[in-house]
């Protein structure tokens, strides 16, 4: 069963994970972290893009986030700016963590219904089980960046939760 503290665990990670691959790619031009690499969302740039997008999408949905303006075959350009996506990183991190702080045990335990623009058809999960999802989808795709940050030559220490948390 998913509890408040492992929301709150997954958050602490996420944010820690995420500042230290923004280090990571920070110390690369921008041409570096734009280049086409090969991973599903095409870039560094992209890849990081595309969990921004996906976080907002999710937590517009469990805490009532502004949606971002854009569909998901788009994510991967949602920001442009590099200084502008690293302190949107940092304020969503932030934000997702203090939620975390809020989130009961009855609240988890409830169900949630949405239009998934992807499916293109409402859907119903129990919350429980879509909190996991944002935190697996957070994983998949910052072990994908992670991978092109290495292959580029850029080091972010480990990553391994219980030497983070």
């Amino acid at each position: 069963m998913v509890t408040p503290e492992y929301v709150r665990t997954m958050a602490a990670y996420n944010a820690e994970m995420n500042r230290r691959l923004y280090a990571a790619a920070d110390r690369l031009s921008d041409a570096e972290r734009r280049a086409e690499r090969g991973a599903f969302w095409g870039s560094i740039h992209g890849t990081f893009n595309h969990l921004l997008w996906a976080d907002q999408m999710w937590m517009s949905r469990f805490d009532g986030w502004e949606k971002p303006p854009v569909s998901i075959k788009q994510s991967a350009g949602t920001m442009d700016a590099w200084d502008a996506m690293r302190a949107k990183r940092a304020e969503l991190d932030a934000r997702l963590e203090e939620w975390a702080g809020r989130v009961s045990p009855e609240w988890l335990s409830g169900s949630l219904t949405w239009f998934s623009g992807a499916a293109q058809r409402e859907m119903s999960r129990k919350r429980d089980v879509l909190v996991v999802h944002l935190f697996n989808h957070q994983t998949h795709h910052r072990g994908q960046a992670h991978a092109l940050l290495t292959a580029a030559g850029q080091e972010t220490g480990d990553t391994d939760l219980p030497w983070i948390i």
